[in-house]
């Protein structure tokens, strides 16, 4: 992360995805809580848990790839690996590319999370293409009153309790993998203003934080598209499946970055949601997503399945863990 001179703690918030139509996420909803910036940025952070076995391995670069299989609606492609299924993301050539993930629970610790399998798999293929990574974390400037800094997080907690206790340390594992390949990690950094706002909100202050998220998202990405060192390459945003959408359900439009970034990038942005075929529910969150209708957990269970919904747009659901 950046070196935050500004920043003290982070508040970590990564929203909720799948939320019910019209409303905010509800605590059932998949969603993630996430690491301290400052630890990030030191790399002072206690090393995490013994991890979960390890995902399915990348093929190597040089590997030739068999053509990926038609299975059904939504432009739905079947890949061997999930390496050769984000390789056909990417054949676009992005400058931005926004990751969105269905977040660990509890419960789910014996399967790699999403973060991991990112982390893992597909970071490494871009290094080299990419300049910056922003995760979505909280720095917390010291000069806001700490009161109001309690009360936020207060209102992080009812959408993330029910979070799997390993994405702060994974959430970690990511910042410092980025920086390791030569792409610098961002945080997101609220004003003192931001957070009197969210503390106004009352019952509302769930939706004034998504909305937040989503404006402070699209003002450092614009940032780093306009630098020299950037050009040419791709900025990356990661977080939960909600903010990214290119076309934000009705209600929703403000809890989103993709219609801006898309705009400024002359639809040269790429929505990608991560999905962990055990981490899919019967739930209205989960049925309310566009491909879910689509989806056989029992067709193709050693597969990445690949649906492109809309130009620009793609769910990427893994095979299933061994």
């Amino acid at each position: 992360m950046r070196n935050p001179r500004t920043s003290l703690v982070a508040a970590a918030f990564l929203a909720a995805c799948g939320a019910p139509a019209g409303g905010a996420p509800s605590a059932s909803a998949p969603s993630a809580s996430a690491p301290s910036a400052s630890a990030a940025a030191s790399g002072s952070s206690s090393p995490p848990a013994a991890p979960p076995p390890p995902p399915q391995a990348a093929a190597p670069a040089a590997a030739a790839s068999p053509a990926p299989a038609p299975c059904g609606a939504l432009g739905c492609l079947a890949f061997d690996t999930p390496a050769q299924a984000f390789a056909h993301v990417l054949e676009s050539g992005p400058r931005v590319l926004a990751v969105g993930e269905a977040h660990a629970q509890q419960g789910s610790e014996g399967v790699p999370s999403t973060t991991r399998r990112f982390t893992e798999l597909f970071l490494p293929a871009l290094a080299g293409r990419a300049s910056d990574l922003i995760i979505e974390l909280w720095a917390v400037d010291p000069r806001c009153k700490k009161e109001q800094v309690a009360r936020v997080e207060t209102e992080q907690r009812t959408v993330t309790q029910g979070q799997a206790a390993q994405n702060q340390d994974e959430f970690l594992a990511l910042g410092h993998a980025a920086k390791r390949l030569g792409i610098r990690p961002r945080q997101l950094t609220p004003s003192c203003q931001d957070y009197d706002a969210i503390v106004r909100a009352g019952p509302d202050a769930v939706t004034t934080m998504l909305e937040m998220i989503a404006r402070l998202t699209a003002a450092e990405a614009k940032a780093l598209l306009g630098r020299e060192d950037a050009a040419g390459k791709m900025v990356i945003a990661y977080g939960g499946a909600l903010h990214n959408d290119v076309a934000p359900r009705p209600g929703r439009e403000r809890w989103s970055f993709g219609p801006e970034l898309s705009a400024i990038t002359a639809g040269k942005y790429v929505e990608l949601d991560l999905i962990v075929r055990e981490f899919i529910k019967e739930s209205e969150s989960w049925r309310a997503l566009p491909w879910y209708p689509h989806f056989d957990r029992e067709e193709h269970p050693d597969k990445a399945v690949l649906f492109n919904p809309a130009p620009g747009s793609y769910t990427l659901i893994f095979p299933r863990s061994s």
